[in-house]
């Protein structure tokens, strides 16, 4: 006996609506590929869709336009060892290990180039506690293949803490920060190992030589050498990502761009020489190399960033994995104030400011507010923008949500993939938190719209206490805090919470080891 027709409908239709579930209902279910992409430096307002008007960004204003772009987040610190450290921790800077840049200078000689090419011991930054849980350990754990370009800093040679001993099974790029202040360095790291590379040894911050031709791009020679280090870790990356038929594979990309020094491809320069027009060249006198068409050449390298990017989500199609992949895109600090970069002149940090003291190293708004992009096709909305309130330490939190892994119980993030899937039950910080032991010694807290910062803190000038809101303020230009003791006192108690002493000396503000930071 043949089956009625009305069982056939029936069957068929169960089928396909099984075919077709909604994204949020299949989305525990999938264990998509991610590309976490984190900029060097690049400022709030340096992307098209920031509002960036000079500089072309067009590949990744496309990536906000297929999915969804964040005004309010956050970079946990304004320089680039700690941003790293709590991105892939998941903690803020009042329980981090690494609070600051740290050379680990009783090593020896370790600003000296040349020595360091000789000695790699002297290479890398103080290095993690070998028992950090990072990121990349807890993807793999659930079956993902984990690779990184770009820029470590977060240990050395010879040390427990290099990236294929935290987690990464792939790493090509400069363990050292130091040596990332060249585009053209005499090695990059191929996993434990130096790849000599075929460049002179040019030592950052080289000055103009005297006597020469500021205007004869003969000049300039020395600083655009062979073998260009962004390539080579660009095509490391894509080399790896087309091994991925298999098993799922998390790729961290640390792009040392647009860090200084200015040094780009010249295709770009001469594009963007011929958009800005004759300008003054910049001679070396705020560190890293001269350029005889500054303007030019930092606009070249973000451009030349964006065209990667274009790239890299092409090779995913064409690969077949775009449309099951997450890719993030952010900063990990705002812009800097060295280097010939002239954040005014580009508008760098949008409404918050660029000149020393706003930007890069400071816990204002043009510090630590970065751009954040989330892709991911048939997921996120195309198109979608969210004011929610986040920081690179939730992207733990967030992954540990989307995956279903166990995050640290020592982080702090809260996961924003409510708001990436546009559902109903995001959960909001009750604060964010910064501590940072540099530039004279800083904290900020942010509590919904207000902000408190504390300047001063470790230095001979007077401490500061300062209250902004920012829904009315956000240039932080107007100091409120005599008239709100209020909330003074609800942002000392939180500090008070969730500060904990820093392990490390180098990251210790003694007002607040003595227990004398108060609100007054």
């Amino acid at each position: 006996m043949k089956p009625s027709i009305y069982l056939v409908l029936f069957l068929v239709f169960l089928v396909q609506g099984c075919n077709h579930q909604k994204p949020e209902e299949t989305t525990t279910k999938t264990r998509p590929n991610i590309i976490y992409i984190l900029a060097d430096d690049l400022g709030y307002g340096e992307l098209g869709v920031y509002g960036q008007e000079k500089i072309e960004t067009p590949n990744i204003d496309a990536l906000a336009h297929n999915g969804m772009l964040f005004t309010q987040h956050y970079t946990s610190a304004p320089v680039c060892a700690p941003a790293r450290y709590m991105l892939l921790t998941g903690k803020h800077a009042g329980h981090a290990y690494i609070r600051g840049n740290d050379e680990w200078s009783d090593r020896g000689d370790v600003w000296n180039y040349r020595a360091m090419a000789h000695d790699s011991t002297l290479e890398g930054q103080r290095p993690i506690p070998s028992n950090t849980v990072l990121l990349p350990q807890k993807l793999k754990e659930q079956g993902y293949s984990t690779g990184m370009i770009g820029k470590w800093g977060l240990g050395a040679p010879h040390t427990e803490s290099i990236p294929t001993k935290m987690g990464f099974d792939f790493f090509y790029g400069y363990n050292c920060q130091r040596q990332a202040h060249t585009y053209y360095p005499l090695h990059l790291y191929h996993n434990e190992n130096r790849v000599h590379l075929q460049n002179d040894t040019i030592a950052p911050s080289t000055r103009f030589p005297e006597g020469t031709n500021p205007n004869d791009p003969a000049s300039y020679a020395d600083y655009t050498l062979k073998d260009y280090a962004p390539d080579l870790m660009f095509a490391q990356m894509i080399n790896f990502i087309s091994e991925q038929q298999k098993d799922p594979f998390f790729f961290y990309w640390a792009t040392p761009i647009p860090h200084n020094a200015i040094q780009a491809p010249q295709r770009w320069v001469d594009y963007y020489t011929e958009k800005f027009g004759p300008e003054e060249p910049y001679l070396g006198d705020k560190g890293y190399f001269p350029h005889q068409n500054p303007h030019a050449g930092y606009a070249a390298m973000i451009s030349y960033l964006d065209e990667n990017v274009g790239k890299l989500i092409a090779h995913l199609k064409k690969e077949g994995l775009y449309e099951n992949t997450l890719i993030l895109f952010s900063s990990d600090n705002g812009v800097t104030f060295t280097g010939g970069t002239d954040g005014e002149f580009f508008n760098s940090s949008g409404p918050f400011g660029e000149e020393r003291g706003k930007g890069k190293g400071f816990v204002y708004e043009g510090g630590i507010r970065v751009p954040m992009i989330a892709s991911w096709p048939g997921h996120i909305a195309p198109g979608s923008k969210t004011d929610h309130i986040s920081a690179q330490y939730d992207v733990m939190a967030t992954l540990s949500d989307l995956i279903g892994f166990e995050k640290p119980v020592d982080s702090d993030g809260i996961s924003f993939l409510p708001t990436l899937l546009q559902q109903e039950n995001q959960k909001e910080h009750e604060f964010l938190f910064w501590e940072f032991p540099e530039y004279g010694g800083q904290v900020a807290i942010r509590m919904g719209d207000w902000k408190v910062v504390r300047q001063h803190l470790k230095d001979d000038e007077e401490p500061t206490l300062e209250l902004y809101n920012l829904a009315t303020d956000s240039a932080e230009t107007q100091n409120v805090a005599s008239q709100h003791p209020e909330i003074l006192e609800k942002a000392a108690a939180i500090f008070a919470a969730e500060h904990m002493d820093a392990e490390t000396e180098r990251f210790r503000i003694p007002l607040i080891e003595k227990g004398l930071l108060g609100t007054r």
